[in-house]
């Protein structure tokens, strides 16, 4: 009879376990209008964004450790090797993301997600890498109902911030992103 309980209460708390997980709506795919203005000129394109989880609590110490401790360059080190939880993509080109991490902010969530490689580099010579620049970064508010708006840097660098990373700067303007609410 015990051991009967015992498990019970174990596949309880495991089918609890996966309620939370879904609660916290991943997996997620956000598929954003990009927008990119360079003086007159505009282009528009569609990113698709699928996160299968948010890292672990313990990695995204790690992580955040690396970049306070070692500045940028300890950052990627740590990141490289960490397990892919999702990708960002365009209709060419594909990363591997590695960093998800939510916050909430006033009503809405903020999401901040980064692959330790460069999705895209807004130069008249893409085959010039920049040094330094090689994380794809979006930073994303969404609301309530799924929609938000935020930016993406295709080759960027990060800072630290008081709730985890920010964009360093980075002579090309980022990327405008807007998501529609997902239809009901």
């Amino acid at each position: 009879m015990k051991r009967w309980l015992a498990l019970t209460a174990s596949a309880s708390l495991l089918c609890l376990g996966a309620l939370a997980h879904a609660a916290g709506g991943y997996p997620r795919t956000l598929v954003a209008q990009a927008l990119v203005k360079n003086g007159e000129t505009s282009v528009t394109s569609t990113v698709t964004i699928k996160i299968d989880r948010l890292m672990e609590p313990s990695r995204r110490t790690r992580v955040l450790d690396g970049l306070k401790y070692n500045g940028y360059q300890g950052f990627m080190n740590v990141l490289r090797p960490l397990p892919t939880i999702g990708t960002i993509a365009t209709q060419n080109r594909e990363v591997k993301v590695q960093y998800a991490w939510e916050t909430k902010v006033d009503d809405r969530t903020r999401l901040v997600v980064a692959a330790s490689k460069p999705l895209f580099f807004l130069t008249a010579d893409e085959t010039k890498a920049r040094a330094g620049y090689e994380l794809t970064v979006v930073d994303i508010l969404l609301d309530a109902a799924g929609g938000g708006t935020g930016t993406m840097s295709g080759a960027a660098r990060v800072k630290p911030a008081p709730d985890g990373i920010v964009l360093d700067d980075f002579a090309a303007a980022p990327v405008q992103l807007t998501i529609a609410a997902p239809a009901k």
